[in-house]
This record gives structure tokens, sequence and C-alpha cells, in this order.
């Protein structure tokens, strides 16, 4: 739970009015499936490296690649929340928005900054808004809920205010809220006891969760206020409307901020790694390997940094920087969700002790609607944007691919290697059978 629900929720009120509230159960939904390969996999094996060894059993060399380079365009959320900072933080300061992209330059350039100190540092401090900010939310929930009509509800302002296609764009949009439900358990799998029946079981639950808070979180912020006064406005509105002034400006500062916050920075410190071993494996020039003697990667940072502020120096808006981001997210799962069922095939005893082995015809209707969501998602994001956007997406997707396949034939990255570590992946998992 995190900054999402703050950004994105009166974009799809804009879409599709009150109806926002079961656009966001089924992006909850449609996460769910779109991610159907990770849930799969986490009750099949135990692997140490969580999301990014699940990927290495399915991905060829030229798809491991395409992964790697995706990472750079995850950049694009960090300008997106440190633009909806500023909106936030100008409900309170109404004089900064004078100043507003050297303001959101500055917050991301401090974030930035901060991981210097490196990981533990961060995750103190993210650990401390993180239980500010559920505080926050459930103050707006409670605050909230007393001041809806629910007599005029149904009734005052229509649902599915812009139709099916409305709808299905505000599920796409709230689909970006909702990422972290296989994300977070699979990390720590390798940590986590009966992993295989826990770690599913978890997801589950964790959707459950996520549906029914951001339930409440939508039907407050659609039904306090006319839906037309809050479409394409963050929470802040209604949040002005249900809080006495003195919580109004906490919700503000400690909620909102914090939410966003804390997103920016675990997306900042999440690549790290990631990005380090893709150039490390050849994906990237020599230079973006370098590192201080700290160990810190001040020249992949460096360039994180840049394609970070690109988006706020071109005006790019929310709606297309969820866009760039699911978009190529959601491709990737469409073959995911269809590759993964090759390990059942390879792995008959793993599917057979698995908590979610069930008559193969139920496995791959599950798969089909899993793709299904994925492109769904991926097609309804696409379709919304401008003709030189769809453009530059799909030249942006040539080129990563381009770049990948010359790559491998100059000989840069190391084929062997990548098998070896897919090999050792196979090995802790034949290990650990029985």
């Amino acid at each position: 739970m995190g900054a999402g629900i703050f950004v994105l929720t009166g974009l799809a009120i804009q879409a599709t009015g009150r109806s926002v509230i079961l656009a966001v159960v089924c992006a909850v939904i449609f996460m769910v499936l779109a991610n159907f390969f990770s849930i799969l996999l986490a009750s099949m094996f135990k692997l140490t490296g969580g999301d990014y060894s699940q990927k290495a059993l399915l991905f060829n060399p030229l798809m491991t690649g395409l992964t790697g380079y995706l990472n750079f365009i995850f950049a694009c959320s960090i300008a997106m929340y440190a633009i909806a900072i500023v909106q936030y933080g100008s409900m309170i300061f109404p004089q900064i928005k004078v100043y507003d992209k050297w303001i959101e330059i500055a917050i991301i350039s401090f974030f930035f900054l901060t991981t210097i100190r490196g990981s533990k540092f961060m995750s103190q401090v993210n650990n401390v808004m993180t239980i500010i900010l559920m505080g926050a939310l459930g103050l707006f929930i409670c605050f909230g809920l007393p001041e809806i009509d629910y007599s005029h509800y149904f009734t005052n302002e229509p649902f599915f205010k812009h139709g099916f296609t409305g709808f299905i764009s505000a599920v796409a949009l709230m689909s970006f809220a909702c990422q972290g439900i296989t994300q977070g358990p699979i990390s720590v799998a390798t940590v986590t006891r009966d992993s295989l029946r826990t770690i599913p079981k978890a997801m589950g639950l964790v959707a459950l969760a996520l549906a029914f808070f951001y339930g409440f979180i939508t039907l407050v912020a659609s039904g306090v206020l006319p839906t037309h006064d809050v479409a394409g406005k963050n929470l802040s509105l209604v949040a002005q409307a249900i809080f006495p002034h003195w919580v109004f400006v906490a919700f503000v500062l400690a909620g909102a901020v914090f939410a966003i916050a804390t997103s920016l920075m675990s997306m900042i410190t999440m690549v790290r790694y990631p990005i380090l071993k893709v150039a490390q494996d050849g994906w990237l020039p020599g230079v973006f390997s370098k590192t201080t003697q700290e160990g810190y990667p001040y020249v992949i940072y460096g360039v994180y940094y840049l394609i970070a502020i690109c988006p706020i120096l071109f005006n790019l808006s929310l709606d297309v920087l969820v866009s760039a981001i699911m978009i190529p997210l959601m491709l990737m799962n469409v073959y995911l969700n269809i590759a993964c069922l090759k390990m059942i095939k390879d792995y008959p005893r793993r599917w057979q002790q698995s908590i979610l082995h069930m008559p193969k015809p139920c496995i791959y209707l599950i798969s089909a609607l899993a793709t299904a969501a994925s492109a769904v998602v991926c097609y309804q994001l696409f379709v919304g944007l401008t003709s030189f956007q769809k453009i530059l997406m799909v030249v942006v997707s040539l080129a990563l691919y381009i770049f990948a396949y010359v790559r491998i034939k100059a000989g840069h990255v190391d084929l062997s290697k990548l098998e070896a570590e897919r090999q050792e992946i196979l090995i802790d998992l034949d290990e650990t059978i029985g």
C-alpha cells in the first residue's frame, strides 16, 4: 500500500465516476490474474532470488536482457511520485506551485542523495513513514464514511459514467496501485516457513485486504463530494472536506506525502542491485558497472536520475507515466503466464505437491484468463495514448530489443554464464525436492 491510491484515485473517478469502487476491486482481481505465473511458481519452488529467479526460469536470454532494461523505464514512476508530492504540498503551501518543476527535481535529487547512506538507513526511514501513512488512511476512512449520503449514493450520479471503456480505463489505472499483491510476499519466500503453502495463501489474503481497504478509500473519495468536483483531483480535496483543518494538514503532510515518499524511496532502492547485475552480465556497457570503493553504483544511479527527471522537464501527465510503466510490464506478463505452464510439464512432482494443484483444464483456463487480464490492461492503457506517444513507446521498445540483440551478437553477454546461473537455480530446486 503506497502512492498509487493517493495519486490515481481522482483519475479513475474521472474515467468511471462512482463505480471507481468496483474498478479498484476489479483491479485487484486483474493484478492477481496478471501475476498468476508468480503465484503458481511460488507454490512449486522456493527460490532465493524471488521474482528475479522466477523470471530467470521462464525467460530466454534475449527476454532476460529486455527485463533488465525495463528497470530504466520504471524511473518514470519516480517523476510521477515527485509530481504528486508537490500537488499535495501545494494544498498547504499554494505558493510552491510557481516553482513546481524545480521543487519536483529537488525532491528527486534529495532522495537520490539519501541512497549514498545505504539501504539500511533508507529502510529505517521508510518503516517509520509507512506506519504513519497507515494511520492517515485509517483516519480518512473513519472521518469520511459518516459524511456520505448513502440514500443518494447510487442515484444522484450514474455508475459507469463513461460506459464500459471508461470503467476498463479506471481498472487499468488502479492496477498500478495494486502491484504489491505478489511482489512483496515473493521477495521474502526464502526466509518464510513452509513457503510453498504460506506464500500463495499470503498473496490471497493480501489481495482480499487490499480490495477491502482500497474499496473503502475509493468509497469515501467518490461519495463525499460530487464526482465532477473530485474527478482528476487527488485525495486532498475530499480530505479538506471531512477533516478539521489541523487534521487535514497532518493528513497531507504525514499521510499523503509520506505514502508517496515511501514509494519513491523504495523505487530508487530496489533497482540498485538488479541494474548492477544487468550491467555485470554484459547487457550494458562496462562503464555502468563502475562503483565507488564502498560499492555505490554512481554511474547507474546517475543515468537513472537523468531518466527520472525527464518526464518533469517534458510535462508528461500522470496517466501517461502510468502507461509507460504498466504497458511493458503487462506485455511481459502475457508471455510469463503462458510460459509458466511449461513448469508443470517439466516438474510434475512439484506440481503434484503444489497447494494449487488442480485438473489441467482448470489450470489452463486460469492461465488463459491471466493472459487475457494482462493483455486487457496493456491494450487499454495503450489506446489511451496519443498517436505520438504510441509511436514513441513502440520505437523505445524496438530500440531496447535491438540493443539486447546487438549485445548478444557482439559477444558482450556471456550466454554460458546466464545458462550456468539458470542451472544453479534448477540444481537448488532438485536439492530441495522431497
